[in-house]
């Protein structure tokens, strides 16, 4: 028998906040975040082949130490910095990168403006 658990209540987010106790135990000398339970796109499947949203924390990062505390946290976890995304919009960007720990999709994100030099695709 197959047991599903509904995502619409705060039993689906058990497991996640259950990771990021164990996460922040395990870390607690490294930089504080804003914390988001979501679900998750990962490269898991469904039974008819779709990409399953798995239920997962987003660490971001903001303010003026937001790339040094992503990197530490990267860093730490020992995550390829080849696997770190980056996406732009104008003046406004923001890197990202996804594992998991003990089960539950980590992603972090560090948000940051731009340089005047390479905005509006200037280099």
């Amino acid at each position: 028998m197959t047991t599903t658990t509904d995502t619409t209540t705060a039993g689906a987010q058990i497991n996640a906040v259950g990771s990021l106790l164990a996460l922040f135990t395990a870390h607690p000398d490294l930089p504080a975040s804003r914390i988001t339970s979501e679900r998750v796109v990962t490269d898991e499947r469904d039974d008819e082949g779709n990409l399953a949203l798995t239920e997962g924390m987003t660490l971001a990062f903001h303010h003026d130490n937001s790339l040094a505390d992503f990197e530490q946290w990267r860093q730490r976890l020992g995550l390829d910095p080849a696997g770190v995304d980056l996406a732009t919009t104008g003046t406004f960007a923001w890197l990202t990168i996804t594992t998991t720990y003990a089960g539950t999709p980590i992603r972090l994100v560090g948000y940051f403006d731009l340089p005047e030099a390479t905005r509006d695709g200037k280099r």
